[in-house]
């Protein structure tokens, strides 16, 4: 890839992520992507560790899905730049990749969870195809271990086996998004974008749905950018916490801080729920 910036050695001073490791894995500067003034994202920078989880929160219109997608690949930076440090250790510019690279990086290293859990699967193919699909872009043929593979991550999400040869349109809300985890986490990804992941369902559905996703990011030491409103998933979930309004992040720190002693007015107004989401 000619969009290796460098493989860089231990750097000191640098705060470790969840894991341990001092390298960021993902480094954000002056990102900006605007729709128009206040609408989008805008000169957002950040780094995001190895086994870290970061949320993003604001109510709507404040940016955050904009920049979830804007560091996703799914909308071009306007200006700033990401880098990403990949498994060999090398630093890459996200903007110089071509799409082919940017296309692998999505099947191997990165997923993506939507909101509404349609967007991210094939709703008329088998819930072992949907997991399996993602090896086979990675270049698995072999029936038997495609198999094994959707029947593991089916357990692991706790979905019945006996619904492995269903369509996923024929499933509960909740199943279904339980069933785009597996299809992201099949080829063990390193990044984890996540789009609030338990909009739109009941509450007992969203509990259950919040420990296995608590579970997930802890056993596999997955880092995640997790955008939400609602600020008791990202005290659930997220150890760092960006809060934005207006395209612009207003505050950021570590999570137990920012919810219980906020500092910008802003963020008082979300944390006493005088804004709604």
């Amino acid at each position: 890839m000619n969009a290796i910036i460098s493989a860089p050695g231990q750097q000191q001073g640098q705060p470790p992520g969840a894991s341990g490791d001092t390298l960021p894995l993902l480094e954000v500067h002056q990102l900006s992507h605007l729709h128009a003034p206040g609408k989008g994202c805008e000169n957002v920078s950040f780094e995001l560790y190895p086994g870290e989880v970061m949320g993003v929160v604001g109510e709507s219109g404040s940016g955050k899905t904009t920049l979830l997608h804007t560091l996703a690949g799914n909308l071009p930076p306007q200006s700033g730049y990401i880098h990403y440090r990949d498994r060999q250790g090398d630093v890459l510019n996200l903007q110089s990749l071509s799409e082919g690279e940017q296309m692998r990086l999505l099947r191997t290293d990165w997923g993506f969870i939507h909101q509404n859990p349609r967007d991210g699967l094939r709703l008329r193919a088998s819930a072992g195809a949907n997991i399996g699909e993602r090896l086979m872009a990675q270049g698995e043929r072999h029936f038997g271990r495609l198999r094994e593979a959707g029947r593991k991550w089916l357990d692991a999400v706790e979905i019945p086996l006996s619904r492995i040869d269903d369509q996923p349109r024929t499933f509960s809300g909740g199943m279904q998004q339980r069933l785009q985890i597996a299809r992201n986490l099949v080829s063990e990804p390193r990044l984890l974008f996540m789009d609030e992941p338990t909009g739109g369902l009941d509450v007992s559905v969203q509990a259950r749905l919040l420990d296995l996703l608590r579970r997930l990011v802890v056993s596999l030491d997955l880092s995640v950018i997790i955008v939400t409103h609602d600020l008791a998933v990202a005290r659930l979930l997220a150890d760092r916490l960006m809060v934005m309004k207006e395209g612009q992040v207003v505050e950021s720190g570590l999570t137990d801080q920012i919810l219980d002693d906020p500092q910008h007015p802003y963020t008082q107004l979300l944390v006493s729920s005088v804004l709604t989401p």
